[in-house]
């Protein structure tokens, strides 16, 4: 066989040899920052360490770990949207619907990880749980600072980060500060639409509870979307993250229940059961319930 029929990259025909040429691609990287260099790969790839000789833990750690870098992302665009939505120039309004599609995006990735996660067996998981310890997502503090982003305030979920003051911070902050929902309400004031006094100054840490008079004013958008344009997008994109949130906690909760059946997790929780209790949350009430009603 010669060596142009083998098919060799850089040897065979000689034409990819010639392309990269052609291209002038710079391939001396001895005084230069590289690919590699720019996202810190040798830091971000020599961060899996399995700590059984299980061959199915690798798969464990790197879909946690990817899924912390998408959360990552996914506070870094709901903090801005928040500040956006929070602003009084009403030119910010744009950007801050960008960063909530851009949030949806990212649930789906996380959505899909965990059929990546479902082709490990319960024998495979079984092999390896025992090196978890009492490790579990139940304590991420990226989740938990998501959630009460959105909302979903609990004061007992602080205390898993009570033991690091920098972690406990983070998280503080979003427990006390006004959720995404509450900043999308006080828009629809400054907008002039009649929202009720107590749902625009109350408890920030306390989780939001559904009123009527919330929903008549969403409705008044609803009813009219080309009069109240921006809070119709608004209210959609709000449709649209409680949707993706809704399917990341349903794929969460079929993955533990094919691996594990019902077990208690590895955190304490009751593993499947508290995971069906996270599937009646309702981050934003009357975004879904006016739809009966146009």
């Amino acid at each position: 066989m010669t060596t142009e029929s083998s098919g060799c990259p850089m040897h065979g025909s000689g034409r990819p040899a010639s392309i990269v040429h052609e291209e002038k691609a710079q391939l001396d990287f001895s005084r230069d920052m590289s690919y590699g260099d720019y996202l810190q790969l040798d830091q971000i790839l020599t961060a899996q360490k399995p700590l059984s000789p299980a061959h199915d833990e690798m798969l464990f750690i790197v879909q946690h770990q990817t899924s912390e870098l998408w959360m990552k992302l996914m506070l870094h665009e709901l903090r801005a949207a928040i500040a956006a939505l929070a602003s009084p120039q009403a030119d910010t309004r744009p950007e801050a619907f960008k960063m909530l599609a851009r949030v949806s995006r990212i649930m789906e990735q996380l959505v899909n990880a965990w059929t990546v996660l479902s082709t490990m067996t319960p024998p495979e998981y079984t092999a390896m749980r025992p090196y978890l310890a009492n490790s579990s997502g139940f304590q991420s503090y990226q989740y938990r600072s998501i959630e009460f982003s959105l909302g979903n305030k609990n004061a007992a979920m602080l205390q898993p980060h009570a033991h690091r003051s920098d972690l406990l911070e983070q998280v503080q902050a979003a427990y006390q500060a006004p959720s995404l929902y509450d900043v999308a309400l006080q828009l629809l004031a400054r907008e002039g639409l009649e929202v009720p006094a107590d749902r625009l100054q109350r408890d920030w840490t306390q989780p939001y509870e559904a009123s009527e008079g919330v929903k008549q004013a969403w409705l008044t958008v609803y009813r009219n979307p080309q009069q109240h344009w921006d809070l119709y997008q608004l209210g959609e994109k709000l449709a649209d993250i409680e949707d993706a949130f809704r399917l990341w906690r349903f794929r969460h909760l079929t993955t533990v229940e094919r691996v594990i059946g019902f077990k208690r997790g590895t955190g304490g929780t009751g593993g499947v059961s508290y995971l069906k209790k996270m599937l009646d949350v309702v981050l934003f009430p009357e975004i879904w319930s006016l739809r009966t009603e146009l």
